[in-house]
């Protein structure tokens, strides 16, 4: 404490000057050196170093002090309170149109899920015409041969229930059930390109969540695990 009062005022003045002019003090330094003591609280309020920090962070600006504003200090806090507010509602803005994305593609999921399961019921009825069909066309040909009459009868009984040619049917019901399973690997790929944009949008979302002016930077697993193995390390050499 008794080396830091030898320094005189220009000297301590000049360390700020230049610690500003650097780049490397923030507005945040400024005001944790302003309450360290008296001295560097009166040294911390100086009109140069404030109008240098304003030139800084809002260089679009004017920088004319208000007749309202006693100090460059104040009008930095002015701007600054009118920033972070232009931020807060920009970041507003920002979450609901990521909301909305979201919402937008939770809708084209749910469409592309209809498709499916209407492409599905019209395999699977395709499918199960094309099975009778088939039937139909293996009891037309077992007319041609001798069968105990039970058999017959009813082999007879589905060809003449079968209203429509059966050849015809069958190749157009073919053709059908292989457009279905081209559909059906188009809306699957297209669920799953939907899916991996709704994720990512979700998780943008989500990072978006935090205030846009707090620092955070969220700690890898790499560095949980290296905090592990310190702590490992450090409990076996204190053993």
């Amino acid at each position: 404490m008794s080396s830091r009062n030898e320094l005189p005022d220009e000297l301590w003045r000049k360390i700020l000057e230049i610690g500003i002019k650097a780049s490397s003090f923030t507005y945040k330094d400024l005001c944790c050196v302003s309450i360290s003591c008296r001295r560097l609280h009166r040294l911390s309020d100086e009109y140069s170093l404030w109008s240098h920090l304003i030139s800084v962070d809002f260089p679009t600006q004017t920088s004319s002090v208000p007749s309202s504003c006693s100090s460059p200090k104040s009008l930095y806090r002015i701007r600054f309170e009118r920033e972070r507010e232009r931020k807060l509602w920009a970041h507003k803005r920002a979450v609901l149109r990521k909301e909305s994305q979201v919402a937008e593609h939770i809708r084209k999921l749910r469409e592309i899920e209809v498709r499916l399961l209407e492409e599905r019921n019209k395999l699977k009825s395709s499918l199960s015409e094309l099975s009778n069909l088939h039937k139909v066309s293996q009891a037309f040909v077992a007319l041609n041969v001798w069968q105990p009459e039970v058999v017959r009868g009813r082999q007879k009984q589905l060809v003449e229930q079968c209203t429509v040619p059966v050849e015809s049917r069958v190749r157009a019901l073919d053709m059908e059930v292989k457009l279905c399973n081209q559909q059906l690997q188009v809306f699957n790929k297209a669920y799953r390109d939907e899916k991996r944009r709704l994720d990512t949008a979700k998780e943008e979302l989500k990072s978006m969540k935090y205030h846009p002016l707090r620092d955070y930077t969220p700690i890898s697993n790499e560095s949980h695990e290296n905090g592990r193995k310190k702590k490992k390390l450090k409990s076996i050499h204190q053993a």
